[in-house]
C-alpha cells in the first residue's frame, strides 16, 4: 500500500520557521520527484517544491525560493521541507506529493494533476 505521511505542521508567527517531514512507503522512490504542494482556503492547489532521488534535482516555486529548502534522506524514505521567513500567505494545508519521472524529465510544479500519489495533508498557519 502506497503511503505518504506528513508531519511537522503547526502555528507559527510571521518570520518564524517550521520543518515538514514526509515519510514514503509502498513504492520504489528511485524515479519519483517527491515533495510538497499546498492549498490555501478558497484557492487552487499549487506545487511548492520537490526533489528527485535519482539525481538530487530540486525544484522550487518562485514564491518560496530563498526561503524554503527541500532535502531528503532516502535511506529513511523521508523528505523534509525547511520553511524559513514564513509569511501569512504561506498559510495552507501542505500535502506531500510524489510524481513519477522515469526519464528524469523536468518537473513543472504547477502541473499538480501530474502527481501520482498524495498524502493526507498537514496544516500550516502563519500569524501576522
Amino acid at each position: 500500500e502506497v503511503q505518504l505521511v506528513e508531519s511537522g505542521g503547526g502555528l507559527v508567527q510571521a518570520g518564524g520557521s517550521l520543518r515538514l517531514s514526509c515519510e514514503a512507503s509502498g513504492f520504489a522512490l528511485d524515479d519519483y520527484c517527491i515533495g510538497w504542494a499546498r492549498q490555501a482556503s478558497g484557492k487552487e492547489r499549487e506545487g511548492v517544491s520537490c526533489i528527485r532521488s535519482g539525481d538530487g534535482t530540486a525544484y522550487y516555486a518562485d514564491s518560496v525560493k530563498g526561503r524554503f529548502t527541500i532535502s531528503s534522506d532516502f535511506a529513511k524514505n523521508t523528505v523534509y521541507l525547511q520553511m524559513n521567513s514564513l509569511k501569512p500567505e504561506d498559510t495552507a494545508v501542505y500535502f506531500c506529493a510524489a510524481q513519477y519521472t522515469p526519464h528524469r524529465e523536468a518537473v513543472d510544479l504547477q502541473r499538480v494533476y501530474d502527481v501520482d500519489y498524495w498524502g493526507q495533508g498537514t496544516h500550516v498557519t502563519v500569524s501576522s
